[in-house]
């Protein structure tokens, strides 16, 4: 009988399969880690871009209907009713209830749309009231936007912010009207909800110094009072530029695009170039972005940070001033 025989492993061979677990092992947690660290890249990214892409859709809705006041053409045809109050303006200093202007007081031009070209704190607030200085990211554009909704309201609220109009005569009034009203609307007439805004980049998104900038934008709440408010709709988003499109000739064309039109210049707008920078709100440590980025008239922005970004643009028609535009020929 041999009693020599081997009845198990051996001690190289124990080390050497240990050896070769542990490799597999190892293979194994670092393609983990790659295909993770792939998902959450990945994930940030289309995240930026979904939010990207829903920011551009709001402004691309919101200007392309600036000026849009229902059956009327010219906006002075609309008159405030005396029902109009706010708690918090958002217009220039010594502009009462600017919210709910349609002309500019002085020169009489429609101020359907106005712009703030590389807004700074003090040019923001000085600009629109219920900006803080602080909370713009300097260097970014400021578009404001009034025009009423695409359709016309059944059953007002109270509270609420409307256009009563026949095709001829317009009033702005907050439901319920004063009585007597301040412009009398013959029958039939229809209403459209008043709906104001504008857009800017915060440098914040849920709190000051989270470090995360966002697309918000000022909106008419309604209420007893009605009062401006503040909606971030896009996280991530870190700057915003429009040029504007101008008709000089008359034919309904843009014939030159201003990044920084006057109000008077405004008058002629028939479109728009909107451009966004996004970036993820996460930041890859394993990644610097080293890109330089050019939008518009701003400088070359070279973050060097960890941030994956990607420009957004788009062209679109502004109708209404368009139609301004040709009736004033």
């Amino acid at each position: 009988m041999n009693r020599n025989r081997q009845t198990g492993f051996s001690i190289v061979e124990l080390m050497i399969a240990a050896l070769i677990s542990l490799l597999l092992g190892g293979a194994l947690l670092s393609l983990y880690g790659q295909n993770k660290n792939s998902f959450n890249q990945n994930s940030s990214i289309a995240r930026m871009q979904d939010d990207a892409r829903f920011a551009m859709n709001e402004l691309i809705r919101d200007i392309g209907m600036a000026g849009f006041f229902a059956d009327l053409l010219v906006p002075d045809l609309v008159t405030p009713d005396n029902s109009l109050s706010l708690a918090t303006d958002c217009g220039p200093v010594g502009q009462a209830e600017w919210m709910y202007r349609t002309v500019d007081p002085v020169s009489g031009d429609a101020i359907s749309i106005t712009t703030v070209d590389n807004a700074t704190g003090v040019t923001a607030n000085a600009s629109h009231s219920c900006i803080d200085p602080a909370e713009i990211r300097p260097g970014t554009d400021i578009v404001a936007i009034k025009r009423v909704t695409g359709r016309t309201i059944a059953a007002p609220q109270p509270g609420r912010v409307y256009l009563r109009t026949n095709g001829t005569v317009g009033m702005l009034y907050q439901d319920p009207a004063s009585s007597p009203p301040a412009v009398a609307v013959p029958v039939p007439f229809r209403e459209w909800e008043f709906v104001p805004s504008i857009y800017y980049i915060q440098n914040f998104t849920n709190a000051p110094g989270d470090g995360i900038p966002a697309l918000c934008r000022k909106l008419l709440q309604a209420g007893a009072i009605p009062t401006t408010v503040t909606e971030c709709i896009a996280p991530g988003v870190e700057d915003l530029q429009v040029e504007y499109g101008l008709d000089t000739s008359g034919d309904g064309a843009p014939n030159v695009f201003l990044a920084d039109p006057t109000l008077a210049d405004l008058q002629q707008v028939v479109s728009a170039k909107i451009y966004l920078l996004a970036r993820t709100t996460e930041a890859d440590f394993r990644y610097l972005n080293d890109k330089t980025y050019t939008l518009s008239n701003t400088p070359p922005y070279q973050p060097m940070d960890n941030f994956y970004r990607r420009i957004f643009t788009s062209t679109l028609t502004i109708r209404n001033l368009k139609n301004l535009s040709r009736l004033d020929l």
